[in-house]
């Protein structure tokens, strides 16, 4: 019978590097004490890295850095989504940075979510999660939801000729079915900027 240590050593062993994983990942190999053990030493043999409590990664080699690179803050987020079956919606001037509004990379990335509000710091970014409505999470399209957010950021009647060109590009990409169903959903002022797009 394999140790708890051996049990995820090798289980870590078979998984791709660059994967992100969870303490709760190995609940079948011992009590969450004995698991945090196990990793904690696995973490110390160079075959894990920590991201942030109770969250690691197997280190990916890039041969172009001569490094481990580790997963951006972003994938982090959409692991955690995936563990909590919680659905995200990035906000503010992520949402604005994702549509190529801003060329600024925001070091705190807001997601509202159905799953557990929380804080995380993975490195020098922090993921915080935001409780929201299920309206907010029931809009559709891929980059209306983010024009929703972006614009909401950027307030109203302070949205440029530039910005509204560009969104405008943007939604035209969009499945109409998608934009018709967000349109009705959005705010009235954002509502009237995206019907522009059909």
């Amino acid at each position: 019978m394999l140790s708890t240590d051996d049990q995820i050593e090798q289980k870590i062993r078979e998984l791709k590097p660059g994967s992100i994983i969870f303490t709760e990942d190995f609940q079948e190999y011992g009590s969450s004490g004995a698991v945090k053990v196990a990793l904690h030493r696995i973490v110390k043999k160079g075959l894990l890295h920590t991201l942030a409590r109770g969250i690691y990664t197997k280190p990916k080699f890039s041969k172009l850095l001569n490094q481990d690179v580790l997963p951006s803050a972003e994938q982090v987020a959409t692991a955690i989504a995936e563990r909590d079956r919680a659905r995200l919606l990035p906000t503010g001037v992520y949402a604005q940075n994702m549509l190529g509004l801003s060329t600024q990379v925001p070091l705190k990335l807001v997601y509202l979510t159905d799953g557990s509000p929380r804080k995380i710091n993975i490195g020098n970014r922090t993921i915080q999660f935001k409780k929201t409505t299920p309206k907010n999470l029931a809009l559709r399209g891929e980059i209306s939801k983010l024009v929703v957010q972006a614009l909401k950021e950027i307030g109203k009647d302070k949205v440029t000729n530039q910005e509204l060109k560009k969104i405008t590009a943007l939604l035209k990409k969009e499945d109409v079915k998608d934009l018709k169903h967000d349109i009705a959903l959005a705010p009235q002022w954002v509502a009237e900027i995206m019907a522009k797009a059909l």
